[in-house]
Order: structure tokens, then C-alpha cells, then sequence
């Protein structure tokens, strides 16, 4: 996902209005060795893709399975994450790295099927950010294929202990991200329904699958996946991010081409997945992702966010003020 320099290269683009403010809501850091590829995206990559152009001037960090503590009890190894991504994040504040803040606000890991218990994690997290740890991910996103799938079992957002955890993010002011396959948004919209008083961040437009059984019926899935958009809007305390359509399963099959899309392809390919969450949830409940480095197995950083600028080019100031900085500044009280 980051070894991708090269075929990257051959598109190169400047920066669309260089000047506007954007909050980068979801990226990892990261240092997977597995086998022979070291796969590593940590605050030097980070930089090389933020000094592309674009004014990012925060960023969200994503959990991603990474620097969990060696020892410990299983249930509080997450918590090493978020005091690994609160260094960085420190770094960065430090002015030495540039004007970006990474990682201003920090959504960890835990385990919400441990129910009650799971308090105690959440409240390990936030002592060892207390500044920027802002709540969780968690991906129910299930499907035969395992290309697809990244949850064990199907119904995770409908299990009873995974709703007991659930219940103790309220009551610590935490947010909920939450990750689904498209076939899943359903059971999104009842675990909102459930705890409107939580506020639920939908990833990746709702994971809109096009590999496998999916491939080839786009404008079948587009249909339906609309009516489920639709139906979560609906929920007062869902956000969605816009973004996150340019991994593999997702079908477009960038990353399987001589040559990487340029920003206006990109946009012109995916504008109708933007639009319509945009039109259903209002440019108040909507904010842009650059998901990376996943999503840079299919294009560079400062194309993904011209491909954002050329979406929304005929957008006021205000509500572009709202999609790529006010919004995200609002939900993780940067």
C-alpha cells in the first residue's frame, strides 16, 4: 500500500486551491513487518504525502492494529496505540515536522463485546491521551469472501455484549466510527437508533463492495446502497465520511492499471457516491477522508484531494468550509 511510489509518480498534479483549510479525518500510522515487505507509514511517509500542496492543518489518526503493548492483559494491549500516536502527535505539535497537526484527535481500539467491562479500557485510552483521544473504531464489516470481510462473524453490530460495551461510550463522551460492507448498513442505522445519544461516524461512504459476487452490478448496488444512505441520514447522530472508495474491494480497479487516475478521473468515476451521501445527509453531516495509505494503493495524496476539490468546485465557500474542515473540527472537538 505504500510500496507504490513509482506508478504513483506518473501523475503528478498541483494543487487546486492550495490555500483552503482541510482537516485530513482518517489515516493510520503504522510499522507492519510481515514476511519480507516491511510495510511502514509513520510520521516521515505521513509528511512526504502532507507537503504535497494541499493546507492540511490537523489530521485524524485511525486505529489500525498497531504498536499494541507486548504485555499486559489482552483487553489493555490497545492502549499502546493510542500512547504511541500520542507521541507522534506530540512531535508534531512541536512545530519541527511543519504546521500540520497529526493526529489532533485519536480514535483507538477496544474490545466492545468484553460489555462493561470494556470501561475500563476506554478510560486507560484517555489517560494516556488526554488531549486528543476522542473514542473507537470498530468494524462489523462481514462477508464470505475473504477479500472482503474484516469482522470474524457476521451480526456484530447486533450481538448483546458488543451493545453492553456499547452503552459505556455515552457516558464517557466518546465517539463511535464504525466500519460495515454496504450489505451491512442496516444493521447500522438500528445500533444508531439504539443510541442516538452517541455520536456514530460511518466510514468509507458505507463500504461499497464491486469484487467478487459484487462485480459487475454496479448500478444494482449503487440502487440499493442509495435507499440504505437514505435510511441512515435519517439518524440524527450519524456523520459520514466521504472517502475511502479507492480500496481494492471497492472494484474500480485502479491499482490493476498502467497508469494511476488522475484527480478528474477519479472524480468522474466516483461523483455519484459523493453526491448522493452529500444530498441525504446535508454538507452539516459530511467530511472528507483521505484514508491513507490504503487508499494510495489506487492514486497519490494530492491527487485524492483535487479529485475532492473538482466534487465540490461548484460548492459555496461556506459549505466547502464545512466538508473539508468544520465539520471534522465539531465531531472530534479539535
Amino acid at each position: 500500500m505504500a510500496t507504490n511510489d513509482a506508478w504513483l509518480a506518473q501523475v503528478e498534479e498541483e494543487a487546486l486551491a492550495p490555500a483552503l483549510p482541510i482537516i485530513d479525518t482518517h489515516h493510520h500510522l503504522w510499522d507492519h513487518r510481515e514476511g519480507r515487505v516491511d510495510r511502514r507509514y509513520l510520521m516521515d511517509e505521513l509528511q512526504r504525502d502532507l507537503r504535497t500542496g494541499h493546507n492540511i492543518v490537523a489530521t485524524v489518526f485511525i486505529e489500525c492494529r498497531a504498536m499494541y503493548c507486548a504485555d499486559g492483559p489482552e483487553a489493555m494491549k490497545p492502549v499502546g496505540e493510542v500512547e504511541f500516536v500520542n507521541g507522534i502527535a506530540a512531535m508534531a505539535a512541536s512545530g519541527l515536522y511543519g504546521n500540520t497537526r497529526v493526529a489532533a484527535g485519536i480514535m483507538g481500539f477496544a474490545d466492545l463485546q468484553q460489555g462493561s467491562r470494556v470501561k475500563a479500557t476506554l478510560e486507560a485510552q484517555i489517560a494516556a491521551a488526554p488531549d486528543r483521544y476522542r473514542g473507537i473504531r470498530r468494524t462489523g464489516a462481514w462477508d464470505p469472501d475473504p477479500r472482503v470481510t474484516r469482522a470474524k462473524t457476521p451480526g456484530m453490530f447486533l450481538d448483546p455484549d458488543f451493545r453492553e460495551g456499547f452503552a459505556a461510550l455515552a457516558s464517557l463522551d466518546l465517539v463511535f466510527e464504525a466500519v460495515c460492507r454496504h450489505p451491512q448498513l442496516a444493521e447500522v442505522v438500528d445500533l444508531a437508533r439504539a443510541f442516538p445519544e452517541t455520536t456514530m461516524v460511518l466510514n468509507h461512504l458505507g463500504g461499497v463492495v464491486g469484487i467478487g459476487a459484487y462485480e459487475g452490478r454496479q448500478d444494482e448496488i449503487f440502487a440499493e446502497w442509495s435507499k440504505s444512505i437514505a435510511a441512515l441520514a435519517e439518524c440524527p447522530n450519524i456523520v459520514i465520511k466521504l472517502g475511502g472508495i479507492n480500496m481494492d474491494y471497492s472494484g474500480f480497479g485502479w491499482h490493476e492499471k498502467p497508469v494511476p487516475p488522475t484527480s478528474e478521473a477519479l472524480c468522474e468515476a466516483t461523483r455519484r457516491y459523493y453526491e448522493t451521501a452529500i444530498h441525504h445527509f446535508g454538507v452539516d453531516r459530511c467530511m472528507f477522508e483521505s484514508n491513507f495509505p490504503v487508499d494510495k494503493i489506487s492514486c497519490s495524496y494530492p491527487v485524492l484531494w483535487n479529485a475532492f476539490k473538482r466534487l465540490t468546485a461548484d460548492y459555496t465557500a461556506d459549505e466547502r468550509a464545512k466538508l473539508f474542515h468544520d465539520n471534522a473540527k465539531r465531531v472530534y472537538r479539535l
